[in-house]
């Protein structure tokens, strides 16, 4: 079976080297199954032979993908998110051609895009937003409405024709935009011309090739002066009047639309950066959501500290309520049969994440959100010894004695001094 896949490749430059590299990389991302029911431990017991399949068949061109496993994903604030799941064997083939072509798109991306690319991350595009708000007092907050349902392939496919020379990299492009979803209910939907799997491992090198040529480079010809950050197709336009913000989303609006393309009426929202400087406008809301965070007026401190009113983020109350309902999915307070160590380890690399996500600017700010973690800890304190049941000053009091003699049983605990 070895020598079976060190045969030298076909007229298709796809290597069997580039299945592994992608067939690792799509094994460190995990993911569940798709319409086949194969997981990746299953995938993985004939390794060498399903990936010796996934090269035979991409480099004669004999490749084709299976219907997208829709499922629907419920937001913490009502509605639902659709993402479309491929198979194992799909998401490898996507790999491939997205490793083959990312180092060209990467070449001609705007640095103010940072969704999905290498190098990036949502840390570094809230940065930009951190610095931007002092500049600019007014911001375009807008939501595209269903951008991965809704992506002209007509408009993409002429976007990708400016980079893609290769006749076999748009046969598999052009494949998997057609691909169908299949519904929960075993339903195929065909696409009519748009959409891209939201959850597809090359729909975001598509989504963001898509949005350079919609926004950005729009963007930097038709308003220079201005200052933009673009998140996959979460977009921030940052301005410096109400009538320029105005006059802008106006603009986009219409880009939009020629684009095939909506804003979101409801989630599109001219936000005033309120601070200490800057005259105040009762009709405008003062904060904005991006990537989990709020942005709003927030009390700061000078070097000599003095306080004064300033424009910046801490972790959204949305980011919050779903923290803290998956704390109350877990019902760890009602397992009186367990340990403590037990629970330590249960939340342990979820408070980390939480920790280096949302504390990555000032850790601080996530001290209520941890006293309710501390709050849910007492109550697991109080079901499991008889004689704390009556006092939740005797639990906490119980868990302050556990904190000093073990200080770093919970992730939480190292942050603050006190919870």
């Amino acid at each position: 079976m070895t020598n079976l896949f060190t045969t030298e490749s076909k007229q298709i430059p796809i290597t069997k080297k580039m299945v592994k590299e992608a067939y690792r990389k799509v094994n460190s991302n995990k993911g569940s199954a798709g319409i086949d029911g194969e997981i990746l431990e299953k995938f993985q017991e004939n390794l060498l032979n399903n990936l010796y399949k996934i090269w035979n068949r991409m480099s004669s061109g004999s490749y084709f993908p299976q219907p997208v496993k829709e499922v629907i994903i419920h937001k913490a604030g009502g509605g639902e998110r659709k993402l479309g799941i491929s198979t194992i064997s799909d998401r490898i083939a996507q790999e491939v051609v997205k490793t083959y072509l990312e180092p060209r798109m990467e070449a001609v991306f705007s640095k103010n895009s940072y969704g999905y690319r290498p190098n990036k991350s949502a840390h570094h595009a809230l940065e930009q937003v951190r610095n931007n708000v002092r500049r600019y007092s007014w911001v375009v907050d807008m939501d595209i409405k269903s951008f991965f349902d809704e992506v002209n392939h007509k408009l993409l496919l002429k976007a990708v024709d400016k980079h893609v020379s290769e006749k076999w990299a748009k046969m598999y492009i052009v494949r998997w935009l057609e691909c169908p979803i299949q519904t929960s209910k075993g339903e195929l939907i065909h696409k009519k011309g748009a959409g891209t799997p939201q959850g597809g491992v090359i729909s975001p090198l598509l989504a963001n090739l898509f949005l350079h040529y919609v926004l950005d480079k729009w963007l930097e010809k038709e308003y220079p002066q201005l200052s933009y950050v673009r998140y996959a197709d979460d977009v921030i336009v940052h301005c410096y009047s109400e009538s320029q913000s105005l006059e802008v989303l106006g603009a986009i609006k219409n880009r939009l639309e020629e684009c095939k393309l909506r804003l979101s009426e409801q989630k599109t929202k001219i936000v005033h950066c309120q601070a200490y400087n800057r005259t105040r406008h009762k009709n405008y809301p003062k904060k904005f959501d991006f990537l989990g965070f709020t942005f709003k007026p927030r009390p700061k401190a000078t070097k000599d500290g003095r306080m004064f009113l300033g424009y910046d983020c801490e972790i959204s109350q949305k980011s919050q309520t779903r923290i803290i309902q998956k704390w109350r999915d877990l019902k760890f307070q009602r397992q009186s049969d367990v340990a403590i160590q037990e629970i330590a380890s249960q939340l342990r690399l979820q408070t980390i994440g939480i920790a280096r996500y949302y504390g990555y600017f000032k850790v601080w700010t996530l001290q209520r959100l941890f006293r309710n973690l501390e709050n849910r800890l007492a109550k697991w304190v109080r079901n499991k010894y008889k004689s704390m049941r009556s006092s939740y000053s005797k639990a906490y009091k119980w868990l302050k004695s556990i904190r000093i003699d073990y200080p770093t049983l919970f992730h939480h605990w190292q942050l603050f001094k006190t919870i």
